[in-house]
């Protein structure tokens, strides 16, 4: 009998996931921070912890709903419910009372806008994402991308207390962003999709079709992050690595329209996604406060 531990009922918070997540939500918190000239460490505590905890709850009752595709999939049938290490009911618990705990956090530190965003980004991702469109629809990628583009909204509105031009632009370059990162997953793992019976791009359109829409998603990225620049939110050191960063993406993006092996290259695109976010999460933290 496998033995339960707290990094088993760790693992169900999908930690890749939930520390992504969180990493863009201190981004957008310190990005609004150096705009408006004004950093409280409580409200900054209480944003990341309660996004956390809210974001963990959606990872938790994730796994539980997904366990059929779960367990059809190479890359997830390992995963504590589906091998029945961690009984359903006990992950619905948990994620119950991490989503409590979370959305009380938000509720008593932060604004009403953070929290509403918390409870909508929590709703698309189970429900409109997990539950419906990502089982029904070529568009699942589409609803997820606008789930994941609430933490770095969230972490915004936290200091700005508002929905301004600046969080327009956040949301949008993680919306983007998300094509290009989940696009390559499924053509390299078409087989495992398809075997799933789940609808995204590459089974409905076709590998050819799902690398221009990468392309495509990599370029509004781009554009969407050098937007900051002239609308003055960063100065032009972030600019200029953001360029850089994306000129080289979207010359990745490129190769993939004459690649032999899509699934090598779409695997590079996917890994390159991750230097991506990691850099613009950095930049966005310090594009505000230098020149």
């Amino acid at each position: 009998m496998n033995k339960v531990t707290i990094k088993t009922y760790y693992s169900l918070t999908k930690p890749g996931v939930l520390y992504g997540n969180v990493i863009t939500g201190i981004a957008g918190f310190l990005l609004a921070a150096g705009h408006f000239k004004h950093f409280d460490v409580g409200v900054f505590a209480a944003t990341i912890i309660g996004m956390t905890f809210v974001i963990a709850s959606a990872c938790v009752l994730n796994n539980f709903l997904d366990q059929d595709i779960d367990r059809i999939m190479e890359r997830t049938k390992t995963r504590a419910i589906v091998a029945g290490v961690v009984p359903g009911r006990n992950a619905v618990i948990l994620s119950i009372l991490l989503g409590i705990l979370g959305v009380a956090m938000l509720a008593a530190w932060t604004n009403w806008l953070v929290v509403g965003i918390g409870v909508f980004g929590f709703v698309a991702y189970v429900w409109l994402y997990g539950a419906l469109s990502k089982r029904k629809s070529i568009h699942g990628t589409l609803v997820g991308s606008i789930s994941g583009a609430m933490p770095i909204l969230a972490g915004y509105v936290a200091v700005a207390d508002k929905f301004d031009v600046g969080a327009l632009l956040v949301f949008l370059i993680l919306f983007f962003w998300q094509f290009p990162e989940f696009y390559s997953i499924a053509i390299y793992r078409l087989k495992e999709y398809r075997a799933a019976g789940v609808p995204v791009m590459s089974v409905v359109k076709g590998v050819k079709s799902t690398i221009n829409q990468i392309l495509v998603y990599t370029v509004l990225f781009v554009i969407s992050t050098l937007l900051l620049t002239p609308f003055g939110y960063t100065g032009w050191i972030y600019f200029t690595v953001m360029a850089v960063l994306g000129l080289y993406w979207i010359r990745l993006g490129v190769q993939g329209l004459l690649a032999e092996d899509s699934d090598a290259w779409a695997r590079r695109m996917f890994h390159f996604s991750l230097v991506a976010i990691l850099i613009l999460s950095v930049m966005l933290s310090l594009g505000p406060i230098l020149p």
